[in-house]
């Protein structure tokens, strides 16, 4: 969990994200743009194929769909494998210290899908997009409370990025739960055979990354065959893979290790701000105001502002006040606040839930535009709040 900085603006805690919403906007402005029709093209189906002659033939994806179901997956891995270290020897080993975040997560997860919920409930088809407003970014919360310097302490950066762990965790295991196709028995077996398989390899400490690696890759293929989203295989492969290293390893890093270092500037500097000019692409020119869905914004973005709010801010009340944990070190409840408003911020997984949940459909930009809406509101009250309202430490 990297909770401070390096190398100034070219950490990539703060160039990475800087880099994604420059992709954003850059994907922003070409969906609006004379080259628009060159911009729809990545949401044209790449047609039909047979692999072999003879045999029937393959529907693929257009790319933006392919960006989702594909490179994401590593996105999902690197989360699994920065949850997985915290929770063997970081911030989160000891059950108190990961018992605060995690509930604060949940209350992050419950209170937006309930308000969201609430709201879109005269209009039948925006129910699937409940799961929307649940996401925490953590991509783009850390340089906001970096930013910040001493008017956040240490134990509330900690707690925050904690928070933002779970909180995609939580997601991940909606995504499995509700946003899979219908289930066929035979692909979801060899998923269950191959799941095994690398657990136990991990279980004896194999340290061969050829082996997660190509397991990972059929397993991807096991779980898209069998109704389940793919990107789940991260999940998988994070979990299986050993945390420590054998003696005779002269690198003296971990299979989960190297893992780590060799897909992090891959997310960071490719897959990040490819998925950000994909999904980002909103064509609002000669679209009009009538085709947006107003109930679907509001509840999405009241969901990001005001559910994720009350729903961390909330819980963690709730959960000091049962003496079940106590107040991050160095934090007061004016502090607490304000970093609960950040949490409002859910840029990346946010746009990832909603291309599940309305694809190819007017309600998709509908609900992006909700997104960013909510994510600069919560981005903007937390940062004052934060800025002017918190003593510097």
């Amino acid at each position: 969990m990297t909770i401070k900085s390096r190398n100034g603006l070219l950490s990539p805690e703060i160039a990475g994200p800087c880099l994604l919403l420059f992709m954003a906007i850059i994907g922003f402005v070409v969906a609006n743009s004379p080259w628009r029709s060159l911009y729809a093209l990545l949401e044209h189906p790449l047609g039909r194929y047979a692999l072999v002659a003879g045999m029937p033939e393959i529907s693929l994806p257009s790319f933006a769909e392919m960006v989702t179901i594909g490179p994401m997956t590593l996105f999902f891995l690197g989360i699994t494998l920065e949850l997985k270290k915290e929770l063997i020897a970081g911030h989160l080993a000891s059950f108190r210290q990961a018992l605060l975040p995690c509930l604060s997560a949940l209350g992050g997860v419950v209170v937006p899908a309930c308000l969201y919920t609430l709201i879109a409930a005269p209009d039948p088809a925006l129910r699937a997009g409940w799961a929307i407003p649940v996401a925490t970014d953590a991509a783009f919360t850390l340089p906001v409370i970096l930013a910040l310097g001493r008017r956040v302490s240490e134990g509330g950066r900690v707690w925050l990025m904690a928070l933002a762990i779970f909180d995609d965790v939580l997601g991940i295991l909606i995504i499995a739960l509700f946003y899979g196709g219908p289930l066929h028995v035979m692909p979801l077996l060899c998923s269950f055979v191959l799941m095994g398989a690398m657990a136990l390899a991990g279980w004896w400490g194999v340290e061969c990354l050829w082996l997660y690696g190509v397991g990972g890759c059929l397993l991807w293929g096991c779980m898209m065959g069998a109704g389940l989203h793919p990107t789940l295989a991260g999940v998988a492969v994070g979990l299986c893979l050993p945390t420590v290293c054998s003696k005779g390893d002269s690198t003296g890093l971990s299979p989960l290790d190297r893992v780590e270092q060799g897909i992090s500037s891959w997310v960071t500097w490719l897959i990040l701000p490819l998925f950000g000019f994909v999904t980002v692409g909103i064509p609002l020119i000669d679209v009009p105001t009538t085709a947006f869905n107003q109930r679907l914004i509001y509840a999405v973005a009241a969901g990001l502002v005001l559910g994720k709010t009350s729903g961390i801010f909330g819980m963690t009340w709730l959960a000091i006040r049962c003496r079940l944990a106590v107040l991050p070190v160095g934090t007061s409840w004016q502090m607490l606040f304000g970093l609960c408003l950040l949490c409002g911020l859910g840029f990346t997984v946010s746009l990832f839930m909603a291309s599940l949940a309305f694809p190819a459909s007017i309600l998709l930009v509908s609900s992006k535009i909700g997104i960013l809406t909510g994510s600069l509101i919560a981005a903007i009250c937390g940062w004052c709040w934060l800025r002017y309202l918190v003593k510097t430490l």
